[in-house]
């Protein structure tokens, strides 16, 4: 491509509505153009690096005896309603009808539309297992699409999935792309984690993601820096220690203050550890009270595995009619006929104190065996930093990620609520025992900048760069400097070289900076020593330059390729 026809239009000013640098420097390169909230259109930069970061995938997937395919972006409502999935998608789904008042849906994901392909077309056990993906557009109508491509409503995303006869057989297409994935992040020299993680909407019975740290990164996980355990926050475990208070007799005692932990602790001059957070909830209609440390806060998707899809907070007026007191000051004190469920951190403590079911009063001394007698423990707690690994006892880190791929054994959730079957050795009809596999595309590109870039720009790893070097004359008023400059890209485009033109009338300074934004990895430069046969090479990613002649040029630039630092 030459610039000067190329539709690469680079910006010197940082965009006012982009906040992250790699959103910033995709608008100041020319490789994104914003459309509307969470909604963008991609240049040429854009474009070519997004089919390069597809190219790795698919690479990867083929390794795997993948098939490539390609399902439509809209489907009927009706396999929605198969799974559920029409209700349980909420607002965020966007839904249309169409002509004939037909409910249609612009998918958020594939898992139905693959199931409904699968019992279409799988009939026996010799038929599996397969492995089936594509790269298409999903529609998410999220409420505050951010920070660039890390949070659309319409992206392009690599699903494959994968049809097996047993759950032994899934696990071994599990373990397939878990190591294709761990293949393609490396390749592009991305330090990641691989973290236990919840399966959310899409159900089954194990999930892991792949996260990169990154300050700006909005998943949260828990890692330990010895025994390498990582995991989603939202289903983190840690070796807690039973902390109990001073032992006293059980009184009630004055709180005149505001009922939450922190005032009351700093009231008595306390701290917080010594209090139970009592929270009642309503769950399958009756009362239930939920237990916890004072400092310590819900994890409300542990909570949710806990108390079921039919649970809520209880509203100020069932608190009153249930304790005969307000929030802040209740607790199972006195109370009967109400399960209590307690988190771990809680068991067998004593000293403790909570509200006593009085406004502006508490009560001190618990025992909570003797005083609440649970019915249950559980772990519902959000782990901290500093807390003990629970593999090894060291501490653990808190730490933001952005999320590049999740991988999921589904089992046959989707198979039985779709009727996806296929004939045994005997005959006898099972479901499809189903695995579902994720990459956002255009989220790798632009984690691939977040963490390769620095102030003057963009230095992708050159396997997904828009182009392998950029040839600069830095006198394009010298008639011999150009005729050499384009030979020279003649001669690397008929060998394959993915190279980019700089014939702009402009200064070499502009030349300079626009090269260092744009992120091509091999800058040509063709400036006061060319009258000499030298040509001058800087290499993006490391700043070194070389100085090398003209007649060695081609060859140079195909060893700088080979090498895997650049």
């Amino acid at each position: 491509m030459k610039l000067k026809r190329g539709l690469i239009p680079t910006l010197k000013e940082y965009p006012k509505d982009a906040v992250i640098r790699s959103h910033q420097l995709l608008i100041r390169a020319g490789y994104i153009r914003s459309v509307g909230s969470g909604i963008y259109s991609y240049l040429p930069l854009g474009f070519k690096s997004v089919q390069k970061v597809i190219n790795v995938i698919r690479e990867e997937m083929n390794n795997i005896d993948a098939q490539e395919i390609i399902l439509p972006i809209m489907s009927p409502a009706d396999i929605w309603k198969e799974t559920g999935r029409w209700e349980a998608y909420g607002s965020e789904m966007f839904r249309l009808k169409d002509r004939k008042n037909h409910d249609m849906v612009l998918a958020p994901t594939h898992e139905e539309l693959i199931t409904d392909l699968a019992r279409k077309e799988i009939r026996s056990y010799k038929e599996l297992p397969q492995i089936w993906y594509h790269f298409q557009w999903k529609f998410r109508d999220e409420i505050r699409p951010k920070s660039g491509l890390l949070r659309t409503r319409l992206f392009i995303m690599k699903d494959s999935y994968s049809l097996d006869t047993t759950f032994e057989n899934l696990h071994k297409s599990y373990q397939m792309h878990y190591k294709a994935y761990s293949r393609m992040f490396e390749r592009l020299g991305l330090n990641f984690h691989i973290v236990s993680a919840s399966s959310g909407l899409m159900g089954g019975s194990a999930s892991q993601e792949f996260m990169v740290e990154s300050e700006v990164g909005e998943d949260r996980i828990i890692v330990c820096d010895k025994c390498n355990y990582a995991s989603n926050i939202e289903i983190a475990t840690a070796d807690t220690e039973n902390i109990s208070g001073e032992e006293t007799e059980l009184s009630i005692i004055s709180t005149p203050v505001k009922g939450n932990v922190k005032s009351v602790a700093e009231f008595l001059h306390k701290d917080e550890m010594y209090f139970i957070k009592s929270l009642l909830y309503i769950v399958d209609s009756k009362p239930v009270f939920i237990l916890l440390r004072g400092d310590d806060e819900i994890e409300n998707e542990k909570l949710n595995g806990i108390l079921g899809i039919n649970h809520r907070p209880a509203t100020d007026e069932e608190i009153e009619a249930i304790t005969r007191s307000v929030s802040g000051y209740i607790s199972p004190y006195g109370l009967k006929n109400i399960e209590i469920i307690a988190d771990k951190a809680l068991k067998d403590t004593k000293g403790l104190i909570t509200g006593a079911n009085i406004k502006d009063k508490h009560i001190i001394g618990v025992d909570i065996e003797r005083d609440f007698k649970p019915n249950r423990y559980a772990d519902f707690r959000r782990v901290k930093d500093g807390d003990k690994c629970p593999e090894c006892g060291s501490p653990l880190r808190c730490i933001n990620t952005i999320e590049l791929g999740h991988i999921f054994e589904l089992g046959t959730k989707y198979s039985k609520a779709m009727n996806a079957t296929y004939l045994d050795k005997d005959g006898v009809e099972q479901p499809i025992v189903m695995g579902s596999y994720g990459i956002g595309v255009e989220r790798l590109l632009q984690t691939c900048i977040e963490v390769f870039s620095d102030d003057d720009g963009i230095i992708l790893p050159k396997i997904i760069a828009p182009f392998d070097t950029i040839i600069m004359p830095l006198n394009s008023n010298d008639e011999n400097i150009m005729t050499v400059a384009n030979n020279i890209y003649e001669e690397f485009k008929a060998r394959g070289i993915d190279v980019l033109f700089d014939d702009r009338d402009i200064r070499a300074g502009s030349k300079f900076k626009d090269a260092d934004l744009l992120g091509i990895p091999i800058q040509i430069r063709m400036g006061r020593k060319f009258k000499d046969g030298i040509i001058e090479i800087k290499i993006r990613k490391t700043g070194e330059i070389l100085e090398i002649s003209l007649e060695n040029l081609i060859e140079n630039i195909e060893k700088l390729l080979s090498r895997e630092d650049i």
